[in-house]
């Protein structure tokens, strides 16, 4: 049984957490920044930075006494190392490498959204390679075959915003609180989901990739109107998401052999999202997983599990790791036509 130390910072929370490889999570600690960028409406990323390099020490400390260990009860230390707002993959990464060098301890450099991938098979020990993955988060938005550790084949992928983005967009439109995703899903269960005529961009096309800039677009239209309560808005956006969602996994279901539909990501937190989804898994015939909404939402427990699987693939990293600021799970997939740089 191996311990792994977890650090993150990739955006606005910072984390800490010990898990072994058999599933225990020893200790886990994430501290939100969001009345740090609230006034804002959005993460600011020197903001983001200083605040990880203020609290990131501290956390490493609180888990280490929570679990009764020390540093060097640890097996290995896995960090972020992207991608994600440079300057906060900065803090994880760093400070791993330190503890790595400083205790004599394998590093392994993650990638964050390998962390999401693997996570739900920290929660659920009886899912196994391969399956579909719905990867839907506040910067991604993608379906890939998780064919093994490190092995991600890309089917589909976002042409311009993702999911959890055009949450935060939408949610500043109406006024909401950041974050925008919770504000959303709380609004909207006061709302008629079919309330306002929103479109469903890309639905019934043949490739499962994902637009959600046209939705936002319409969002800012009908609050300008002033015709339509929040709440219809909040609640016709969500279904909108929500149908493009089912619509194009669904194809993608269609398309792969993998016996299971996974999601994670921090949208993968929505309730409703969750409930359409394994609706759809369950039209297909597939098995459907999904973390807890604690393992959705940024965190190092997902990264200390990830770690954990390498770990015991021999897969660890020097000290020469690069911070990464982009870092696709599949680099060999074709470019989408139209897709900007995050895809």
């Amino acid at each position: 049984m191996a311990c792994i130390l977890g650090l993150e910072s990739s955006c606005d929370d910072t984390a800490a957490a010990l898990v072994t490889s058999d599933r225990q999570v020893l200790a886990h600690a994430v501290v939100s920044q969001n009345d740090a960028h609230r006034p804002f409406g959005g993460v600011v990323p020197e903001i983001a930075a200083r605040a990880h390099v203020q609290i990131l020490p501290g956390l490493v400390r609180d888990v280490l006494r929570d679990a009764g260990l020390g540093i060097g009860d640890v097996d290995a230390i896995a960090a972020t190392a992207g991608p994600g707002l440079i300057g906060g993959v900065m803090v994880a990464l760093l400070t791993g490498k330190g503890l790595a060098l400083a205790a004599d301890k394998p590093l392994i450099a993650l990638n964050h959204l390998e962390g999401h991938a693997l996570s739900p098979r920290l929660a659920d020990p009886d899912l196994g390679f391969p399956y579909l993955l719905l990867l839907v988060s506040g910067g991604h938005c993608q379906l890939l075959e998780v064919l093994g550790v490190g092995e991600y084949r890309r089917l589909a992928t976002t042409i311009d915003d993702a999911a959890g983005e055009a949450f935060d967009k939408a949610a500043k439109l109406l006024g909401l609180h950041f974050p925008g995703g919770p504000a959303i899903e709380r609004l909207a269960a006061q709302g008629d989901p079919s309330a306002v005529p929103l479109p469903r961009p890309l639905v019934g096309s043949g490739e499962p990739h994902f637009s959600f800039a046209g939705l936002k677009s319409a969002v800012q239209r009908a609050a300008a109107a002033d015709r339509h309560a929040p709440a219809d808005i909040a609640a016709s956006f969500q279904q909108a998401v929500i149908d493009c969602l089912v619509d194009r996994t669904r194809l993608a279901l269609d398309r792969s052999d993998s016996p299971a539909l996974v999601v994670a990501g921090g949208v993968a937190a929505n309730a409703s999202v969750r409930s359409a989804l394994q609706r759809l898994a369950a039209d297909r015939g597939r098995r459907f997983s999904v973390p807890p909404g604690w393992l959705c939402t940024d965190n190092a427990a997902m990264i200390a599990w990830a770690g954990a699987e390498r770990f015991g693939r021999g897969m660890v990293d020097d000290l020469a790791a690069p911070a990464r600021a982009r870092w696709p799970l599949d680099p060999d997939a074709d470019k989408v036509r139209g897709a900007g740089v995050k895809a």
